[in-house]
């Protein structure tokens, strides 16, 4: 049984279009800043990634498609600190996950239009939100 994400959680994904993407190959880490469109029904992280990136080579070639990825606000005022950490499976998205995912991520980012797009999706498993408004440290936590 899928719970819902709570709308503190949800709320900090909309307010931001950039994560931070890991992955390991052969206990090397690595990873990567993406842009990304969040398809709240699907519960599912959408960016586009070239097949000959660092980071989809090592997946592909491993066959690990476990990955952890972190979205942060960006502050000096430790009072208003917020971020989420989250882990997944990656995937190559095809057929019909393709063609609504590309209608999401073209929506958030027109310019994507001029380029050819190589869609993938990370469907969370956990995700954990750290947000200071609610007093320090507090943590928000998501399992699928």
């Amino acid at each position: 049984m899928n719970h819902p994400v709570d709308n503190r959680i949800l709320s900090l994904i909309r307010e931001h279009h950039i994560f931070t993407l890991a992955i390991t190959r052969e206990a090397q880490p690595w990873c990567a800043t993406l842009f990304y469109v969040y398809d709240e029904e699907c519960n599912l992280f959408i960016f586009t990634s070239e097949d000959d990136t660092r980071h989809i080579r090592d997946a592909v070639e491993t066959g690990n498609f476990l990955t952890a990825g972190a979205i942060a606000l960006e502050t000096k005022m430790i009072g208003k600190i917020r971020g989420i950490q989250f882990s997944g499976i990656m995937h190559k998205l095809e057929g019909a996950e393709l063609k609504s995912a590309k209608k999401y991520y073209l929506e958030k980012f027109p310019i994507a239009r001029f380029s050819t797009l190589f869609l993938w999706g990370i469907k969370p498993d956990m995700m954990k939100m750290t947000d200071n408004r609610l007093g320090f440290g507090k943590k928000l936590i998501w399992h699928s």
